[in-house]
């Protein structure tokens, strides 16, 4: 019988609605690969296993009265902890919340449960998804599949590594500066910022309000288009939502085509700094696309090579404010409420114990952007960069239909290798920050193994604000030629665990 846990979304809905096989022997299936090499990989935080087997059995039962089953009914996926999930501890990977569980469902959440998809636990993740490597988790690091020495990405780094290493199909991830992107590049998976907006953030607990954005993780781009389509669109109980229908990303996915498109290579985005079998594999798929039909260009965007420290102002701000909510008086943990201290006091102590060095490296420096007399000289000039970035956007998207560039600037770096070294850990987002900063879409999907370490380069792709399709239209063109080129997919070429 065909691995279960090797298919794909897609085919494994395919085989659930036709009765090849139950949504029950799928969960069970990934349950028991959890069961084998989540040790080792520390993917999870929480593996709710009656649960999911409860939905799967929903599944099958639906299937059995002759109901339709949706595209991706009975499939199993991983959701980062950072989304609520009703009665599921939610930690964002942080001891101030350890033992938290939520008394809702987050709209994703729910969408996720009404298209049937069966959620098979919670990913770990850097705290309050703050870092580049999934080091920053108050429960520990992940490893990367295809080298449990190297780090699998951040801040989503349990959402990549799950699809890696076979233990789920599926995985959701969010994205503040690069964290479903730069995990999907360094283990070798597909990963999607949707434009903002497009995806509710209602039970996202926030980083950065402005910024994060919740996505979809998988293995080929049709996967992650089928979820796209299932978490996206329109919702009253976020007031950042963009009430517009979806892109037609399937579609786009099932038709990939570059055939007469425009492809502009961003200029800022080479140069020193980026690891030589990361631009080889680049510049490979830069040749790819001639082939397959795309004008490819040079496009400059001069303002991106400030996007860096506009955003880490404008990030860190965010966080001051937003996390200023975990005060030991409504929920989570809390430290020294021994009937002598004051709530001033018990705040302080719970906060000292309860944040990691990342979290409180970030509120301190975003407190300081946003206090008197240096607002307008710190927040108030990265907001100004931030409208530059945007205008670079839009005169190269009047030049072309998407721009192209490497996703990170290395492969997978060892684990405690940038531990000590903020500045060299923020370096891994440079590629994928300016997205952030200007709203628009953007993708990562595998081009190869870098020759001097074995390890996967991602190809990232971005497109206009709306245009999420164009995407998966050169996404699929891409993923089909390398596949047709390799004779099998890259994770294929991954080290079994």
């Amino acid at each position: 019988m065909t691995d279960l846990t090797r298919l794909t979304a897609a085919e494994t809905a395919a085989k659930i609605a036709s009765g090849e096989v139950t949504a029950v022997a799928v969960t069970e299936a990934h349950l028991a690969r959890i069961d084998a090499v989540d040790e080792k990989v520390h993917a999870f935080l929480h593996v709710d296993r009656e649960g999911a087997l409860a939905q799967a059995r929903a599944v099958d039962e639906k299937r059995a009265r002759g109901e339709k089953l949706g595209p991706l009914a009975g499939v199993p996926l991983a959701l980062k902890d950072v989304f609520t999930m009703e009665g599921i501890p939610t930690t964002c990977g942080s001891k101030i919340l350890e033992g938290w569980v939520p008394p809702y469902d987050a709209t994703l959440t729910r969408r996720l449960k009404e298209a049937d998809v069966v959620i098979l636990g919670k990913t770990n993740m850097d705290e309050f998804a703050m870092g580049s490597s999934t080091e920053n988790s108050a429960y520990g690091h992940t490893g990367n599949p295809w080298d449990l020495t190297r780090i699998p990405g951040g801040s989503g780094g349990g959402s990549s590594a799950s699809i890696a290493s076979f233990q789920a199909p599926l995985a959701i991830g969010t994205d503040t500066g690069g964290s479903i992107r730069q995990p999907a590049s360094v283990t070798g998976t597909v990963g999607v910022k949707p434009t903002y907006g497009g995806v509710s953030r209602y039970g996202l607990i926030a980083f950065s309000s402005s910024l994060d954005q919740g996505g979809p993780c998988a293995r080929t781009v049709l996967d992650a288009a089928l979820l796209h389509e299932a978490i996206g669109g329109h919702d009253p109980m976020d007031s950042t939502s963009i009430d517009a229908p979806v892109p037609p990303v399937v579609e786009a996915a099932r038709n990939g085509s570059v055939q007469g498109m425009r492809v502009g290579v961003v200029k800022e985005f080479s140069g020193e700094g980026y690891q030589p079998g990361v631009m080889q594999r680049f510049n490979e798929s830069v040749e790819l696309l001639r082939e397959l039909g795309a004008e490819v260009v040079e496009i400059s965007c001069p303002s991106f090579d400030k996007a860096l420290a506009a955003y880490y102002l404008i990030a860190p701000s965010e966080c001051s404010s937003n996390l200023a909510r975990f005060d030991a008086m409504r929920y989570g943990l809390r430290v020294g409420d021994d009937g002598t201290r004051s709530a001033e006091d018990v705040t302080a102590l719970t906060r000292a114990e309860g944040f990691g060095a990342e979290v409180k490296r970030r509120i301190m420096l975003g407190t300081y952007a946003l206090s008197s007399g240096y607002y307008d000289a710190y927040y108030g000039s990265a907001q100004k960069v931030r409208t530059l970035i945007k205008r670079d956007f839009d005169r190269a998207f009047e030049q072309v239909d998407v721009l192209i560039s490497p996703t990170t600037p290395t492969t997978a770096f060892p684990i405690g290798e940038r531990v000590d070294d903020p500045m060299a850990m923020y370096l891994a987002d440079l590629c994928t920050i300016p997205s952030n900063l200007a709203g628009n879409a953007a993708m990562s999907l595998p081009c190869g193994l870098a020759p001097e370490d074995g390890l996967p380069v991602g190809l990232q792709i971005i497109a206009p604000a709306m245009a999420d399709d164009r995407l998966y239209r050169v996404g699929a063109a891409v993923e089909a030629a390398y596949t047709e080129r390799w004779g099998h997919s890259l994770l294929e070429e991954a080290p079994s665990l």
